[in-house]
């Protein structure tokens, strides 16, 4: 569908890959769901499909990177490489990222790093979602952030946003004809809600109450305001068929081998995988997982069973590749 609609080759294979890899680690919400939302904005010009990538700013550590209003997915996978390349010269590695988009699930581009033999860190910010706290009117986005470093049993990641559930969990329920637990969201008036289109109506819940609120606004201070793209109210989500995103976004590499052996760092990698996996069990827990080994798990097993979308997902897929020219999902 993307080549389909005359996205580059190389661009539409990553995107492909990111939204795939998404499904496979077991995170529906940053999955196929959010192709039609995509070729939307591809479709209108909200996302430039030819945009080229730019950097305005080459300080030999740090670079700072203008996406015009281009691909996310393919934004964010360069300012990565650079991040990864520069961490290699220079120990580490800091692009600041402007005029981007919705580049999918975070932890695609951390695994990159921790792959390299590095600790990646990357903050996005994103369209509003939650109020100030304390606020009934949505200012801030979710803006998410993840960081990957790398162990001998495969990456260990935290990928996160800072509302109680990312809303694209809130648009799988919708597609799925299911509920939400009532702490995820207020409605418009105010009141817990566990219907998932009253909760887009209303207000996403901040992770961890006040905290929740303080970590996406400094979020947005290093993805948005550091790099002279939109924050707050002025990022336009992926849902949305118009307006340029102007989405920012902080990457950084930090290469272990600059900072002490890489073997040595693997070694205590181990120590801390065993003493996580070791520790007794809570009452109704079967066993521990230390960050980012169930997404492993679950693409081990969905690379052999596949993966199941949503009836509705399939539907929508469908109609869009029919529109397009392309192949029909079965």
């Amino acid at each position: 569908m993307l080549a389909a609609a005359k996205v580059r080759p190389e661009t539409s294979k990553l995107v492909a890959e990111t939204l795939v890899c998404a499904e496979l680690w077991g995170h529906q919400s940053h999955g196929l769901l959010r192709l039609p939302w995509y070729l939307e904005r591809i479709a209108t010009g909200a996302t430039d499909r030819t945009a080229e990538k730019e950097i305005v700013i080459d300080g030999g550590a740090i670079a700072v990177l203008d996406g015009h209003n281009g691909i996310g997915q393919d934004i964010a996978h360069t300012a990565m490489s650079e991040a990864i390349r520069r961490s290699k010269a220079h120990g580490v590695g800091v692009v600041s990222v402007r005029r981007s988009g919705h580049f999918g699930t975070a932890m695609y581009f951390t695994r990159m790093a921790a792959e390299a033999g590095c600790i990646g860190i990357i903050t996005t910010n994103a369209s509003p979602a939650m109020a100030p706290w304390g606020g009934r009117e949505k200012k801030i986005g979710n803006n998410p952030w993840s960081i990957g470093a790398p162990t001998r049993k495969g990456p260990m990641v935290m990928d996160i946003a800072n509302t109680v559930v990312a809303r694209g969990k809130i648009f799988n329920a919708i597609k799925k004809g299911e509920n939400i637990p009532d702490d995820w969201a207020i409605d418009s008036s105010g009141a817990p809600t566990v219907n998932p289109e009253e909760a887009l109506k209303g207000l996403i819940q901040p992770l961890a109450a006040h905290k929740g609120y303080v970590i996406s606004v400094m979020m947005d201070v290093l993805s948005g305001v550091l790099s002279g793209s939109a924050f707050m109210a002025n990022v336009v989500g992926p849902y949305m068929p118009k307006g340029q995103s102007g989405v920012g976004h902080l990457v950084i590499a930090l290469n272990v081998n600059a900072f002490r052996p890489y073997e040595d760092f693997l070694d205590d990698m181990d120590v801390m995988v065993d003493q996580i996996k070791s520790t007794p069990l809570a009452v109704g827990f079967d066993e521990i997982f230390y960050p980012g080994e169930l997404e492993t798990r679950n693409a081990e097993r969905h690379q052999i069973d596949g993966v199941s979308l949503p009836t509705e997902t399939v539907e929508q897929l469908n109609k869009y590749a029919d529109g397009l020219g392309a192949r029909r999902l079965t």
